[in-house]
């Protein structure tokens, strides 16, 4: 089947197979490995994007559930050259450790900060409490997300 959808920004279009994963299509039909694939369950949370501005578990999304939406990875995080205040946060705060988690986990913070850009520490943690992060244990991942909203000046909201 046919899908066309606007990935980061640009319309892409492909010829798919109906039963093919967003996660699939994000990384084998259109190169962005950024989004991990880990569990296929929507328990690990590793391969979160946004769906027309709402994070989805692109494990239990079929592409053609995309079909004439806009989807943002984490690829698109990054601007101008610049890192996005969360992406700083984690590398400033040690928000990461594999870093397998830490695509979904920066996304999932990029979207609470767009809509409460000074959250408190058990937003933060009902926020990511879907993803799984086997490594850290969440309190730099939580300091991560408030360096973020510490430092605000230099981010920008992304549609």
């Amino acid at each position: 089947m046919q899908v066309t959808m606007t990935v980061n920004g640009d319309e892409v279009a492909r010829e798919i197979e109906p039963r093919l994963l967003l996660v699939h299509f994000i990384r084998e039909e259109l190169g962005l490995t950024g989004t991990h694939w880990g569990c296929d369950t929507s328990n690990c949370g590793t391969c979160v994007v946004w769906m027309d501005d709402e994070p989805v578990k692109s494990c239990t999304v079929l592409a053609a559930m995309a079909h004439g939406h806009r989807i943002r990875t984490v690829e698109d995080l990054e601007r101008a050259g610049g890192l996005d205040p969360v992406q700083q946060g984690f590398m400033d705060e040690h928000g990461l450790q594999c870093g397998f988690c830490t695509p979904g986990m920066m996304m999932t913070a990029r979207w609470l900060l767009d809509r409460d850009p000074d959250p408190d520490e058990a937003t933060i943690r009902e926020a990511i409490s879907g993803q799984i992060c086997r490594c850290t244990g969440y309190e730099n991942i939580v300091r991560a997300v408030r360096w973020a909203a510490e430092h605000p000046a230099t981010s920008e909201v992304h549609a």
